[in-house]
């Protein structure tokens, strides 16, 4: 099963980043940098809801209705012409806050600072991404026959496996932490890598795969 690794480098990441960024108006290369380390941190907060039944019924619903990867099939057309279809938008928007919930400030402004792009910016860019990762999770879910919460827990671990241990457990921490908004800011730091040329975090591990 393809992992994150995969996907990002895959024509359909270049194609999310292209459009994304003349949807934003932010260069390519750092949309890049945005997506390599939102999209690890999405998946593992999806991962932490679906530990729960409720969560994993919610998302299996929305994987089996609205979300079952039909957006992939139209993706030249909603990312094209720098102008991402609104309702696009406005869906991506729905899935960070059940997904972020309170969280959401505190991934904007982390990545804010990561990448010198404004937190406006930022949210632009998740809730354009944040559809068509549910979109790849729902292909794969119907693909691989997934219809219960072993099974979800499982797509998603394998999608990211190519993050090493460390940082599962330090994303996973990011979501958990009810702490405020400094000790939020310090995980993050940590998950993210406080300096992507060291290779450190996420970053410096995903940072070379889009070659500026």
């Amino acid at each position: 099963m393809a992992g994150l690794l995969d996907l990002l480098n895959s024509d359909l990441g270049k194609q999310l980043i292209s459009g994304a960024s003349a949807q934003t108006g932010a260069s390519e290369s750092k949309t890049a940098d945005v997506l390599s380390m939102a999209m690890p941190l999405l998946l593992g907060a999806m991962k932490k809801n679906v530990s729960s039944k409720d969560g994993a019924s919610g998302l299996m619903n929305a994987l089996s209705g609205k979300h079952d990867g039909s957006i992939l099939d139209n993706i030249g057309s909603i990312l094209g012409g720098g102008s991402v279809d609104q309702d696009v938008m406005q869906d991506g928007a729905g899935i960070l806050s059940h997904v972020l919930g309170g969280k959401q400030p505190v991934v904007e402004n982390t990545l804010s600072a990561k990448t010198g792009l404004d937190a406006g910016t930022i949210a632009q860019i998740l809730k354009i991404a944040a559809p068509i990762l549910l979109g790849i999770i729902g292909k794969q879910t119907k693909e691989n026959n997934v219809q219960d919460q072993d099974g979800l827990t499982g797509i998603l671990g394998s999608m990211l496996g190519g993050q090493p241990k460390e940082n599962q457990s330090l994303i996973e921490s990011l979501i958990d932490s009810d702490g405020d908004g400094s000790v939020l800011d310090d995980v993050a730091d940590m998950v993210l890598g406080s300096n992507k040329k060291q290779g450190g975090g996420i970053g410096g591990m995903l940072g070379g795969l889009f070659g500026k």
